[in-house]
């Protein structure tokens, strides 16, 4: 073969490469993706939710202010998969959106009675324990060896980072029950007394004490048909109307009962000694699969108008069928930080949440869009796969009304945000995109809607893999996990049954904190 005619050759096939790769490129040779298949090289890391560095990560402990920082601590598992236990790692803030990794404060297995479970920490700013003032006291949950759940101190003359005991005896020995756990301590400032709540199965135990040391026992609250109860909280609140209650809330399973597997609380009196709710049914502070060991917390400012809370983004039923560890080598997402308050409807006071002002922060851009009518569907312009979504909804005749988030091109799949007004209830249902657990009834999470209700106000936060859907400023909230695909990032309106009007529609785009 001559000169010329290899140069003609290798053009043409030069040619003839660039424009395969082109069409590569354009999609046209891209093989179509397979239902349920996640691309290898897609991360589910959230974009602006708090998730552990690595392993596994479960129950929040309560965060406690000072030094101008949020200290958060949280179980965490080193070892994850193959078990071998919990200790507490320390995450800093001082926004509640950004968070700064500082290690972990109360290592495992450093003593003989076992590894970290639940507890909370304190800050003895009047040296009740004798270990200095302003000393940080954490009273945790170990199970020895030989023995039952008991409760350990341990304390920190460091601000936090590390924490000692001064002996490994109990200061709260195990009455030969099973579960007596989760110890949550507050500052009884009327009466000049340290309380202590505990799980103890059904009930939650309550106990008093001078110096965290020496705990009796004064009372107990009785649960029913929520299973057993964990993490449990106490705390004051002022409602809109000027009147302060107290607050009991646990963390529970009602799935027996038709009820969520949330945080139960219940709003009532407390002379001290003894909670007294206002009545026997508990209400929910989330109706989601989702928010589970939750805990309230003081902002900066303690005020009784209103506090914070976070929870963890999993459930029991399901703990390790979530896809990020084989993706992004950990397994732990923790809920947004949410505002709550107190109001009164009627005769009983209820919690609502919002999510705290601080994520504004992180808009990245926003897109508003005044009035969408629609029967049937409509797709709207604007994608995402991180961001939150605000709208006012309205309809006459409509049966079920609501939004597809994170839905595919070709509309097969997607989460479904929603108000199905002819059965009575909200409702996020994740049967169609990647999500944890395929039973019937772990698809649609519900929480009921008022009879006659024509109109409600949505504020939707999506994430690489979480939905938590707050209701007419939060008086309803549904937190779940799903876990679309990366290309996943449609917005769909929908109306069956009549015309819905979507009004004042905006859409913020959150940039990543991580």
């Amino acid at each position: 073969m001559n000169k010329k005619i290899m140069v003609a050759v290798s053009l043409i096939v030069l040619s003839l490469l660039f424009v395969v790769m082109a069409l590569v490129f354009s999609g046209v040779f891209r093989p179509k993706e397979k239902i349920g298949v996640q691309k290898p090289d897609r991360s589910y890391r959230p974009v602006y939710h708090f998730s552990v560095p690595d392993k596994w990560m479960n129950d929040p402990q309560r965060p406690i202010y000072f030094n101008g920082t949020y200290h958060y601590y949280y179980l965490y598992n080193r070892d994850y998969p193959k078990g071998n236990g919990t200790e507490w790692r320390l995450t800093t803030s001082k926004d509640l959106v950004h968070w700064k990794d500082d290690g972990v404060a109360i290592p495992k297995y450093t003593n003989k009675n076992g590894d970290i479970w639940t507890g909370s920490v304190v800050r003895d700013t009047e040296n009740t324990a004798g270990f200095g003032k302003n000393t940080l006291v954490a009273i945790v949950t170990q199970p020895p060896a030989q023995r039952n759940q008991e409760q350990f101190l341990w304390y920190s003359t460091d601000d936090g980072k590390t924490f000692k005991q001064d002996n490994e005896r109990s200061v709260l020995p195990n009455p030969g029950v099973k579960d007596f756990r989760d110890p949550k301590v507050i500052w009884d400032g009327a009466r000049h007394k340290w309380l202590l709540l505990l799980a103890e199965g059904s009930k939650i135990g309550i106990y008093e004490s001078k110096n965290l040391k020496e705990w009796q026992y004064t009372n107990g609250f009785m649960t029913h048909n929520i299973g057993i109860v964990e993490c449990p909280d106490l705390f004051q609140l002022r409602a809109d109307d000027g009147t302060v209650k107290w607050v009991l809330g646990a963390s529970a399973n009602g799935k027996s009962a038709g009820l969520p597997n949330t945080y139960a609380y219940w709003i009532g009196d407390f002379d001290g000694k003894k909670f007294i709710a206002d009545h026997d049914m508990p209400q929910w502070l989330d109706y989601g699969f989702d928010w589970y060991a939750g805990v309230t917390f003081e902002k900066a400012k303690a005020s009784l108008d209103s506090r914070y809370a976070i929870a963890w983004m999993n459930n029991w039923d399901y703990p390790n069928n979530t896809p990020t560890l084989k993706m992004d080598k950990f397994n732990g997402v923790n809920s947004i930080v949410r505002h709550i308050h107190l109001m009164k409807k009627g005769d009983q006071y209820s919690l609502v949440s919002q999510p705290i002002d601080g994520l504004n922060q992180i808009v990245e851009s926003t897109k508003q869009l005044k009035l969408v009518r629609v029967n049937g569907t409509k797709t709207l312009d604007v994608r995402g796969i991180a961001y939150q979504l605000d709208t006012d909804i309205s309809w006459t005749d409509a049966g079920n009304v609501g939004l597809r988030l994170r839905e595919s091109e070709d509309k097969e799949r997607h989460i479904d945000s929603g108000i199905f007004s002819t059965g009575g209830y909200l409702y996020v249902n994740r049967a169609f995109t990647g999500q944890p657990d395929k039973k019937k009834n772990s698809v649609e999470s519900r929480a009921p809607l008022a009879a006659g209700t024509k109109r409600v106000h949505l504020k939707i936060l999506v994430d690489k893999t979480s939905i938590e859907v707050f209701v007419d400023d939060g008086r309803t909230v549904l937190t779940n996990q799903v876990f679309p695909r990366q290309n996943d990032q449609g917005i769909s309106l929908y109306s069956e049954g009549g015309t819905a009007v979507f009004k004042n529609i905006e859409i913020k785009h959150f940039r990543s904190i991580n």
